[in-house]
């Protein structure tokens, strides 16, 4: 299993054919092809959630509520308000999100949706772990039924498939090297 969703890929039509060509020789009944359904409803909304990057928030957040705590609403770290802080960890997380669904995309998954959907996940997730940037407005009624909803949302929002025959045309053609031209050549 991938750690990000997953293109669905649908059958190309030779290979349809194909299939259909050797369960007519068998005499048994044609079945429904496909190659790789992709993720389902419940998976997609379990790995639209940007894990990782609310670790690293959580982690942050920590820290800067324990300085808030100590020095009061008008707490400082190195001159720098905390609230100043936590809202450039709360940016730097919307950051890292699509870097990190990059970083550890695989062939075959959509990476770029999912990074899109976790990165506007991210700012939800913030809320409900009641980051510091958030905390003159946290409301925890508020966050759960937040990120309820847009967990429901996300599930719905599904890459487009992709045709089998495409990815076998690219996995079969041998990586052009660009031609260095020599002296020789020329001549």
């Amino acid at each position: 299993m991938s750690r990000l969703v997953r293109n669905p890929v649908v059958p190309s039509l030779d290979q349809q054919i194909a299939g259909l060509d050797s369960v007519l020789q068998s005499g048994i009944a044609p079945m429904h092809m496909a190659a790789d359904p992709g993720d389902n409803y419940l998976e997609r909304t379990v790995k639209y959630i940007p894990a990782e990057v609310i670790g690293f928030s959580l982690i942050i957040n920590a820290i800067l509520d324990q300085a808030m705590k100590a020095g009061g609403p008008d707490a400082a770290m190195a001159g720098v308000p905390i609230m100043v802080i936590a809202t450039g960890a709360l940016l730097v997380g919307c950051i890292l999100t699509p870097l990190f669904c990059w970083y550890v995309h695989q062939d075959g998954d959509a990476w770029m949706l999912n990074a899109a959907v976790s990165t506007v996940a991210f700012p939800f997730w913030a809320y409900l772990t009641n980051a510091v940037a958030f905390s003159n407005f946290h409301d925890g009624n508020l966050a759960v039924i937040l990120i309820a909803t847009f967990t429901v949302v996300s599930g719905l929002v599904s890459p487009m498939a992709t045709k089998a025959k495409a990815i076998e045309q690219q996995q079969a053609a041998p990586a052009e090297r660009p031609r260095l031209i020599n002296a020789l050549d020329v001549a």
